[in-house]
C-alpha cells in the first residue's frame, strides 16, 4: 500500500473507534471496541461492501459519512475495502466480497484500461449481489453508476478562463482512469468551443501511481509547464494535482493568479471557500448518500436489472480568486 492509503486507512479506523493513537507511542488496535462489535448480534443484517481506492482521504471520508447517513445501522452492516488503485488488490477485495454480501459500492481501478477483473465482477453479478459504481466505472459493463458530469465541469471551467482573456491553457490529466479521460474530452471540446489555442503539447498525461511520488513528480510537472512560455492558466484534473501545483508555485516563488491562473476538477477538501480556488466541488457526502440509498433500493428490488439506479451529478463551481483577468491577450 502507498503511504497515503495507509494514512487514509488509519484515519478511517480511528473514526470508527477501531484504533487510537497515543502521542509519542504510536497507533494501536482498539481491542475492547472490536470485541464488543464482534459479539453484537448481526444475524439478518444487510451486508454492504464499500470498495474504494483510498488515496484521497477527504473524498473517502465524506463518502463513508454519506453512505452511513443513508444506511440504517441497526439493519445494515458496512464493510470497507481499499484497493490502493491496484488491480491485484481489487481482485483480492472482490474475492473477499464474493460471498455473504448483498451489495457492493465500488470505485473502479484504472478504469480506462482493459481490466482483468471483469470476470470477478461478472461472477459476483451472477450471484445477484448488487453492484453500483461511483466516480470511476468500466465502460461496456451493465452496472449502475453514480458519477459527475465531467464534460459540463470542463465547459464551466474553460468558459471562466476564456471570459478573463485566457487562450493558452494547459491541462494535467490521468489517463488510466475513466474520469480523467472524460475530463480531458470535455477540456478539449471546450477549448475549441471557446476559441482557445488547441495544441497537443498543452496537455500533460499522467499515470495515477506517478502522482503519489511527491519527490520526483513535481519536477516532471514543473518541466512540463516551464516549457510552455505562452501558457497563462492551468487546469488540474483533481485535488491532489492542484495541491501539488500550488506547492510547486510556492517553492518557485510564483504567485497565483498574478503569474499563473489555476482551476481544478473535483475539489474534495472542506476548505474551498477559505482557499478561494475556482474549482468544481466534489459532492462526496451527497454522492455517498445517493449510492447508499440506491444500493438499498437495488437490494430490495428483485427486478433491479431492469430499473435505472444510475445518477449524474451536475457540476457545482465555486468562483474563487485564482483566475487573473488578462483582457484580450
Amino acid at each position: 500500500m502507498s503511504r497515503e492509503t495507509v494514512r487514509t486507512a488509519m484515519k478511517l479506523l480511528i473514526e470508527e473507534n477501531r484504533a487510537y493513537t497515543i502521542q509519542g507511542s504510536g497507533s494501536f488496535f482498539n481491542k475492547s471496541s472490536a470485541l464488543k462489535e464482534h459479539t453484537q448480534e448481526k444475524k439478518g443484517k444487510t451486508q454492504i461492501g464499500f470498495i474504494t481506492q483510498g488515496h484521497d482521504y477527504n473524498t473517502s471520508s465524506n463518502l463513508v459519512r454519506g453512505i452511513k447517513q443513508a444506511l440504517n445501522k441497526d439493519s445494515v452492516e458496512l464493510k470497507i475495502f481499499m484497493t490502493d488503485n491496484k488491480l491485484s488488490n481489487e481482485r483480492k477485495c472482490l474475492e473477499s466480497c464474493s460471498t455473504g454480501f448483498d451489495g457492493l459500492i465500488v470505485d473502479g481501478v484504472k478504469a480506462s484500461i482493459l481490466n482483468p477483473n471483469l470476470d470477478s465482477y461478472a461472477r459476483i453479478d451472477q450471484k445477484n449481489i448488487r453492484l453500483i459504481f461511483f466516480n470511476n466505472y468500466y465502460m461496456g459493463t451493465p452496472y449502475h453508476k453514480v458519477i459527475i458530469d465531467d464534460a459540463r465541469c470542463a465547459d464551466e471551467l474553460i468558459r471562466r478562463l476564456r471570459e478573463r482573456g485566457h487562450r493558452h491553457i494547459a491541462g494535467i490529466f490521468m489517463y488510466d482512469n475513466y474520469q480523467g479521460q472524460e475530463k480531458y474530452n470535455g477540456f478539449m471540446r471546450s477549448l475549441i468551443k471557446y476559441d482557445c489555442v488547441f495544441k497537443d503539447e498543452y496537455v500533460k498525461w499522467c499515470v495515477s501511481d506517478e502522482s503519489y511520488d511527491k519527490k520526483n513528480f513535481p519536477k516532471t510537472l514543473w518541466k512540463f509547464l516551464k516549457g510552455l512560455p505562452k501558457v497563462s492558466a492551468v487546469v488540474c484534473c483533481n485535488y491532489m494535482i492542484l495541491n501539488m501545483m500550488m506547492e510547486i508555485f510556492s517553492d518557485k516563488g510564483i504567485a497565483v493568479p498574478e503569474d499563473y491562473s489555476i482551476v481544478c476538477f473535483d475539489y474534495s477538501g472542506s476548505d474551498w471557500e477559505e482557499r478561494n480556488i475556482t474549482a468544481s466541488i466534489h459532492p462526496g457526502f451527497e454522492m455517498g448518500v445517493r449510492v447508499g440509498q440506491n444500493i438499498l433500493k437495488m437490494v430490495a428490488d428483485p427486478d433491479y436489472r431492469n430499473h435505472d439506479y444510475s445518477y449524474t451529478f451536475p457540476p457545482y463551481i465555486h468562483d474563487g480568486g485564482t483566475i487573473k483577468d488578462i483582457g484580450n491577450h
